[in-house]
């Protein structure tokens, strides 16, 4: 049923998700921040998975950069809008297959295919089955290569619970507030689409166990989490904006950073 919930809900949000990582410089920050991690980590050249990719704003980038990419997500109309995108951008030589699929089942895929795989912006955080989720992680690591990189992003409980305080104050009484306090999940019934939003302790024990070796986790936003306006308003100023930059990534990545931003990163390496 969640899974029905998820593709209804991004299929009416295709524009919006497209624009969504650069519509102002508090967007910005969680692209820019996934991609310094990305140029961090990701192999000079080779063959990437964008698992959950959505409309495609990952694959266009990086088949820029120059790698391979296949892109795969649930819902045809990101697909179909990704294709549209890729010819724009002049890539699609370098996109090899645009695919229709769920994470947790990528049994089409071989074993060991890619010498990188990215889910970001949260696809995981969008099964809210304990099984499925996990069984998404295992297929995630199983389609990489022995040595790979594997980075994936979920949205955070803490984050939201003080979304929930600062701007619907009013849902604290109702019965779904406990229940993402308490479990992490929503049924998606009140304005956004059902969700498991992770504690960082448990984005990490996800990974444990599993033939790979946790790297680095980060918060993307970083301390400037749910502060949009004051964030957009500095980024006019030049020379503050560069020092809250370094600033930025000087703290993203301490723990008590990566738990309340809203979208936490996870970079791991097969075995």
């Amino acid at each position: 049923m969640s899974e029905a919930l998820v593709k209804e809900y991004y299929t009416g949000q295709v524009l919006k998700e497209w624009r969504r990582l650069v519509r102002d410089a508090y967007h910005r920050l969680e692209l820019d921040t996934t991609h310094h991690f990305l140029e961090k980590y990701l192999p000079q050249k080779g063959l990437i998975l964008d698992a959950g990719g959505g409309p495609g704003r990952y694959t266009v980038e990086l088949a820029k950069r120059g790698y391979e990419v296949v892109l795969l997500d649930m819902t045809p109309a990101n697909l179909a809008f990704a294709k549209r995108r890729i010819r724009r951008a002049k890539v699609k030589n370098k996109v090899r297959n645009v695919v229709e699929g769920s994470i947790v089942d990528l049994s089409r895929i071989a074993d060991g295919e890619f010498d990188a795989v990215i889910c970001l912006g949260g696809p995981l955080s969008h099964i809210v089955d304990d099984q499925k989720r996990d069984q998404a992680i295992n297929e995630l690591i199983r389609v990489a290569k022995p040595g790979a990189p594997i980075i994936v992003s979920v949205m955070s409980r803490l984050s939201l619970l003080v979304v929930e305080l600062t701007l619907f104050p009013e849902e604290i009484e109702m019965p779904h507030f406990k229940q993402i306090r308490d479990t992490g999940s929503y049924d998606g019934a009140h304005g956004f689409t059902a969700c498991h939003f992770y504690l960082p302790e448990e984005f990490r024990a996800a990974f444990d166990n599993k033939g790979v070796e946790v790297l680095e986790m980060a918060g993307l936003e970083g301390i400037s989490s749910n502060h949009r306006r004051k964030l957009n308003k500095l980024a006019k100023d030049e020379a503050r904006w560069k020092i809250w930059l370094e600033t930025h990534y000087q703290t993203c990545t301490h723990p008590s950073v990566v738990g309340t931003s809203e979208h936490m990163l996870l970079v791991c390496r097969k075995k």
